[in-house]
């Protein structure tokens, strides 16, 4: 029986599967890159909400204008009903939602970069399947991956359903929530979540948008239930997603079938069936359980975990596609560095501590985001066991610090944040969520003394321009702090003079320097780098009489990126 040879074999074609093979072709298209995808595409597939960060990584790998042509809606952020009030309010990726008419299709450039999609998978996937293969992957479509024959912790061939072979020097899981590789190498998963939710979905043909922005523009809507949540997604002029997301306990509770449970929530969500009154499901209703989980091991002698194969969080932060898109830029980049002669037990234990925290963040602000919403009447005993576990009956402050157990020195986005949200967003949402919501740590003073004492110097990964880099960094009880970029002009600042004006006047001096602008959105970046380093004992905040403390801008009200929702149907 025939042998196929590669030099990396990559187990799923969805945006895993293609997005890693799409890299590893970009830099070094020598490499025989095979993709084994079981299904025959075009097929549907849940998760079609996109974050912002996503755009980058589409336009690094040469697929931003492919995706952008197929006029998917562009999201702009997401309008919810969610927390301890039945008001709407919006999350803005655009500052102040002020996103202006412009033709399409667009360039990754201006306003753009700051947004989204909303994507139809069957559309979506295949696109950047073509893609890969137009770089030079090799793609077997209709074919599974039958056994994989290992032998210790490493796999020596991947055996196929039509009885052919294949043996690469590196193998990929892409294969989502199937973890083919991950179960079969005996890797087990950690569940740290006590919700136990499924999630009921079906397509909508000509449901109306709940909002237009300019050409294209709209947000998602999520809307809390007493027993759950709905999702309204966009993904096309005509095609709308609408899912429910709930316990699997109360479900069964219920004595209803699936499609009896969904069709009831959405009766019993104004907003959503008033937007549904003109529209038709194309009765193609599907189930899953979500439960999040992170797996064990995510590397290998010879293999990754990538995306939901390594790890899954509630889908109620989107953030699905992003780790996954995330993972396997981070995956591509380490085989890439180690045929340079990078260590590669040290690449390996980067790209595990990063999506393992980056996964494990997730899951804690989901945690997060159902304890802190009272419609949850049926929730209650599920958000009262969270809470317990992580210590959220505690007061506001130590909440909000239990949500950065793992640091809030966010390496990925370059600034102060957690699970995709810089941190002043995550106070800002606090305020929506929390009665009693959360300080923010440096409001109002001016000096900042570095405490660095019993850091030690360490080296993390940083994925850039088809490289993985050296990053000096310091390390102090698990938490880390960034020697480069914005942090490490923080840090050579702050030796120099721990007065605010003085650090301020730094930065923007070398911004210009670098011929970089300084904004508002700059300086926000900057409090948002110095919260962040307060929260995880990097400096310590004092106050001197004789110049202005700093102010954050952070009110009980609106920000420019919250907001209480000014929809003309804002009631329904």
């Amino acid at each position: 029986m025939e042998c196929i040879k590669a030099d990396v074999a990559i187990i799923g074609g969805g945006p895993g599967g293609s997005t890693c093979g799409a890299f590893l072709k970009k830099y070094e298209p020598s490499l025989e890159v095979l993709i084994i995808e079981r299904e025959q595409f075009p097929r549907d597939h849940v998760g079609e909400s996109q974050l912002p960060m996503i755009g980058s990584i589409l336009d690094e790998i040469g697929a931003w204008d492919k995706v952008e042509a197929a006029g998917f809606p562009i999201k702009v952020g997401a309008t919810y009903r969610w927390g301890n009030t039945d008001d709407l309010w919006d999350f803005h990726f655009v500052r102040n939602g002020e996103f202006k008419d412009e033709p399409r299709p667009g360039r990754y450039k201006g306003q753009r970069v700051s947004t989204a999609f909303q994507v139809d998978r069957a559309v979506y996937d295949q696109i950047l399947l073509d893609h890969a293969e137009s770089l030079g992957c090799k793609v077997l479509m209709g074919q599974s991956v039958q056994d994989i024959p290992n032998d210790r912790d490493t796999v020596q061939e991947l055996r196929l359903s039509d009885g052919r072979t294949v043996k690469a020097k590196t193998y990929i899981d892409a294969s989502g929530h199937a973890g083919i590789l991950r179960r079969k190498m005996g890797v087990g998963i950690e569940e740290p979540s006590s919700l136990r939710n499924i999630a009921i979905w079906d397509y909508w043909q000509n449901a109306d948008w709940a909002v237009s922005v300019g050409v294209g523009g709209t947000r998602v809507q999520v809307m809390s239930l007493g027993y759950g949540w709905l999702w309204f997604i966009p993904l096309s002029a005509t095609r709308t997603s609408i899912g429910l997301v709930c316990p699997a306990d109360y479900y069964k509770a219920s004595g209803l079938s699936p499609e009896a449970v969904y069709l009831r929530a959405i009766a019993e969500e104004p907003r959503i069936s008033n937007l549904c009154v003109n529209a038709t499901r194309e009765n193609i209703l599907s189930t899953t359980k979500d439960w999040s989980f992170v797996a064990e091991r995510m590397t290998g002698p010879n293999w990754y975990l990538v995306g939901e194969a390594l790890g899954f969080a509630d889908p109620i932060l989107a953030a699905g596609l992003t780790l996954t898109h995330t993972s396997a830029k981070e995956c591509a980049l380490s085989i890439l560095e180690e045929s340079k002669g990078a260590d590669p037990v040290w690449l390996r234990r980067q790209y595990e501590d990063r999506n393992r925290r980056r996964v494990l963040q997730h899951i804690r602000f989901s945690d997060y985001w159902y304890v802190a919403n009272d419609n949850f009447t049926a929730l209650k005993e599920f958000t009262r066991e969270i809470a317990k576990d992580a210590g959220l009956e505690l007061d506001a402050d130590k909440a909000f610090q239990w949500l950065g157990t793992g640091g809030f020195v966010e390496e990925d986005m370059g600034i102060g944040g957690l699970g995709s949200v810089d941190l002043l967003n995550l106070h800002q949402i606090s305020r929506r969520l929390s009665v009693n919501p959360s300080t923010v740590a440096i409001e109002g003073y001016n000096v900042f003394l570095l405490k660095l004492t019993g850091a030690e110097e360490s080296i993390r990964a940083r994925y850039e321009n088809g490289r993985v880099i050296p990053m000096r960094v310091l390390v102090r009880d698990n938490k880390v702090l960034p020697l480069a970029g914005l942090f490490g002009l923080i840090v050579s600042t702050l030796r120099d003079s721990p007065q605010a004006d003085h650090l301020i006047r730094n930065i923007r001096n070398a911004y210009a320097q670098a011929n970089l602008p300084y904004s508002q959105v700059t300086q926000e970046a900057l409090f948002d780098c110095l919260e962040a380093m307060a929260r995880d004992g990097w400096i310590k905040c004092k106050r001197t009489e004789s110049i202005p403390g700093l102010s954050v801008g952070l009110t009980d009200g609106d920000s420019p990126s919250i907001a209480t929702n000014r929809d003309p149907a804002r009631s329904i």
